[in-house]
């Protein structure tokens, strides 16, 4: 679905991206982690064709990103910003909804009945001016907008920054649902327990370079590529491997209750 062969990019002179390459299949639910300034958010970016490679070739369904509109790729790719108030652009929840709406659908009705799907499901006030709102609620707003067009493939960027933790749950859910329906989810996070908990493969991103690339179970116990990429595993797994031989694979607390008991029972 999406296809880096060889990529790189730089800004001015400065490389960000150097050589990199792999593939996101339809249905992925892909982290990209890595340390701050590893190249995660541009590794993103050259998803969509908001940025062109220096070198190399992004190809999304077939279509180089460098010859095709960003706007068509904006039917296919849904993308969440870091920051929702580089994203907003209305004066209105309702109208930030359906500005994007506007761009993908024809069908007037049909805009209105995402539109209002979405505010309900999010529990959104139409009529508020998003530019009032936490940074936590601006950030479901423009969730809630991206996810009204229905993209086959959703990029996140720290979709849970300024999250508490019920709101967390509550995208996180939405999220893995869209994904077990066939969308395609790229996540860009420093939260390894998001990771742990939602996503079927990790890339590990350092110094513009990928490190890594496999499921998640087996990528959180490399624990030298990870901390090359100074990230940690998360706590279960991370706790699992201090442990010793008798709690390999374990990655749940579910998991770890259950071989704890089967270890005192001996």
């Amino acid at each position: 679905m999406i296809i880096f062969e060889h990529v790189s990019f730089t800004y001015g002179s400065s490389p960000v991206i150097g050589d990199v390459s792999f593939q996101v299949n339809k249905g992925d639910f892909a982290a990209v982690i890595g340390e701050n300034g590893a190249g995660k958010s541009t590794l993103s970016k050259l998803c969509n064709g908001l940025l062109k490679p220096s070198a190399g070739r992004v190809t999304v369904n077939g279509n180089d990103t460098r010859t095709t509109r960003t706007s068509s790729l904006a039917k296919l790719i849904g993308f969440l910003f870091q920051n929702p108030d580089r994203q907003i652009c209305q004066n209105t929840i309702r109208g930030e909804i359906m500005f994007g709406l506007e761009c993908v659908l024809d069908d007037v009705d049909l805009r209105q009945e995402r539109c209002e799907d979405m505010i309900r499901q999010f529990g959104l006030d139409g009529n508020a001016d998003p530019f009032t709102l936490s940074r936590g609620d601006r950030q479901r707003v423009t969730l809630a907008s991206v996810l009204a067009c229905r993209p086959e493939v959703l990029i996140l960027d720290e979709p849970t920054t300024g999250l508490d933790y019920s709101e967390c749950t509550h995208i996180m859910k939405l999220i893995r649902e869209l994904n077990e329906n066939g969308t395609t989810i790229i996540m860009v996070t420093h939260d390894m327990e998001l990771v742990q908990d939602y996503a079927k493969r990790v890339l590990v991103v350092s110094g513009g370079k990928l490190l890594g690339d496999g499921d998640t179970a087996a990528m959180m116990t490399h624990l030298d590529m990870l901390a090359a990429a100074s990230v940690a595993p998360a706590q279960i797994p991370a706790l699992a491997l201090r442990l010793g031989e008798h709690f390999k694979n374990i990655f749940t607390v579910t998991q770890m209750v259950e071989r704890i008991e089967s270890r005192c029972k001996r």
